[in-house]
């Protein structure tokens, strides 16, 4: 969708576009969120990214690794990554700012990475400085380019980047990965900048679910003029970022969940998953609810997705997950006796009950006698697996989340999606 929206810039209004991004292209480590990165990389290549910083996240990869996807990109000269303080195995590998001419205009543009951050980074190969000292050497070298409008990508809090904006009044925006949930609809004054100072800070938003668009119009009274975006599914999914997509899942597939290293471990109560047919040998009604519920065909959605039907998705853990039983549904991995493929563990195929309720092994075995425990280490072992309304909606949120159900944390949304599933 995003590229879709910049091909409206570029192609059918004629503007020239500077594209920038404040970083973390990952939310993780590991050797899948490695894959995606490469793929990101990619897409921000192909979608002409003049410049982006580096997240927390993306430095906490194997440095190796993102050193051969940032040096590849550099050999046709186009890197979009450039950081003040921050470098990839040697300082000269990565640029400390970039100088970009649109529309007649020069940007100059630079990244940092917050201080609490940088003081996260273990590797002797990521070179740091702190953010004061990065722009105190890179600030004179851009202001010496006399540009027209200066950029501060801060992949830091919103208020570490406001601090950076005050010890540092001469950009004309900081662009900040700061802050939680929706952007601000427009860019905001710093409180406290020295005399003479009209910085703004622009924040762009969680996993891309926004575009800011800050137009510049240099014979105008009003000089800068700013949209925020949603990237509705009014912008159609760009074919070149299907493909990408598309090769990405067809890599999943081929490493497999061991060659992403993804490797089942004891569920922390100790007790195993049965499947929910086992549960509706007794519960019936219940399950006769959950045979209704889009719960009990949820990862037909990755095999046969009605929505960017060709690209299928059940190879890949972050969407696995949520649609299954047995995963840890926020951490991407299996429990011991949860879902690993539809050949291997068919039973675990779903969102079964057992993940609101929890694995029903030690409950399965009191009931049917295959083990011989007392009466009230029964009734103990039923009310393990009770869970209780009011402490429903948490659980439903680990997989409902912000980023994958916004409709879900409307006022009252749990109690409409709850009467759906009573039981």
């Amino acid at each position: 969708r995003r590229f879709t929206f910049l091909k409206q810039l570029r192609d059918e209004k004629q503007w020239p576009v500077v594209a920038v991004d404040a970083g973390n292209q990952v939310r993780r480590f590991g050797v899948q969120p490695v894959f995606k990165f490469q793929r990101t990389v990619d897409a921000l290549k192909q979608m002409k990214y003049d410049a982006a910083a580096f997240g927390r996240d993306d430095l906490r990869l194997p440095a190796g690794e993102l050193f051969a996807v940032v040096a590849d990109q550099n050999q046709d000269g186009n890197t979009p990554f450039i950081s003040a303080n921050v470098a990839l195995l040697d300082e000269s590998f990565t640029p400390r700012y970039r100088v970009v001419e649109a529309g007649g205009q020069k940007i100059g543009i630079t990244t940092i990475l917050g201080d609490e951050f940088v003081s996260q980074i273990k590797s002797d190969e990521v070179p740091t400085a702190s953010v004061a000292d990065g722009l105190n050497i890179v600030w004179p070298k851009l202001e010496a380019e006399d540009c027209d409008l200066y950029l501060l990508l801060a992949h830091a809090s919103l208020e570490e980047s406001a601090a950076i904006a005050r010890q540092f009044p001469k950009f004309d925006f900081v662009v900040t990965a700061g802050g939680l949930g929706e952007p601000t609809h427009e860019p905001e004054p710093i409180s406290n900048l020295p005399d003479g100072s009209t910085t703004k800070m622009i924040q762009v938003g969680t996993k891309g679910m926004y575009v800011g668009v800050l137009g510049l119009f240099p014979d105008a009274s009003d000089k800068f003029r700013y949209q925020r975006v949603p990237l509705t599914d009014r912008y159609d999914d760009a074919p070149e970022m299907r493909r990408l997509m598309k090769g990405y899942q067809d890599q999943l597939e081929a490493v497999g969940l061991a060659g992403l290293e993804v490797k089942p471990i004891p569920h922390p109560s100790g007790n195993r998953y049965v499947g929910s047919e086992s549960c509706g040998a007794c519960h019936e009604d219940a399950y006769d609810v959950w045979k209704d519920s889009a719960h009990s065909h949820a990862l037909d959605s990755l095999v046969h997705p009605g929505e960017r039907s060709d690209i299928a998705r059940h190879y890949d853990p972050e969407c696995l997950s949520c649609h299954v039983t047995g995963w840890n549904p926020q951490k991407y991995y299996p429990y011991t006796s949860g879902y690993l493929s539809l050949e291997e563990t068919p039973r675990m195929a779903h969102s079964g009950c057992e993940n609101c309720h929890g694995p029903g092994s030690a409950h399965v075995a009191a009931e049917t006698g295959d083990e011989d425990v007392s009466e009230m280490e029964i009734l103990a072992r039923r009310a393990a697996m009770v869970l209780k309304l009011e402490d429903a909606e948490r659980r439903c949120m680990d997989c409902h989340d912000l980023d994958n159900s916004p409709d879900f944390h409307d006022e009252g949304a749990f109690q409409k999606y709850w009467d759906q599933i009573a039981h």
